[in-house]
């Protein structure tokens, strides 16, 4: 017997900026000291806390680097706000036709 066990998801995307900003804050940090200590621009930074930037891979090696938290966990953050994004882009076509 099979059980019917659907993955509950979020439709409030959480760009993982937020938990950045929150980071930052907790550990009284600018977004220049962060942006120093990751060897980019205190541009960057910010386009990443507003979600204009996407956290790659690199960026996220560079986060881990400055802040000692793991890369992984901001890729996880990323893929799941970008998910979120496309799930509610596609129910909003959906509802639309």
């Amino acid at each position: 017997m099979t059980t019917n066990n659907p993955r509950l998801f979020s439709d409030l995307p959480i760009p993982p900026g937020e938990n950045l900003a929150e980071e930052l804050e907790a550990k009284g940090m600018t977004t220049q000291e962060l942006a120093d200590a990751m060897g980019t621009s205190e541009q960057s930074v910010a386009e990443i806390i507003r979600a204009e930037r996407l956290i790659t891979h690199e960026i996220a090696a560079a986060i881990e680097k400055a802040l000692g938290i793991r890369a992984g966990f901001w890729i996880g953050l990323e893929a799941n706000y970008r998910d979120t994004l496309a799930r509610l882009q596609d129910r909003e076509a959906l509802a639309g036709d």
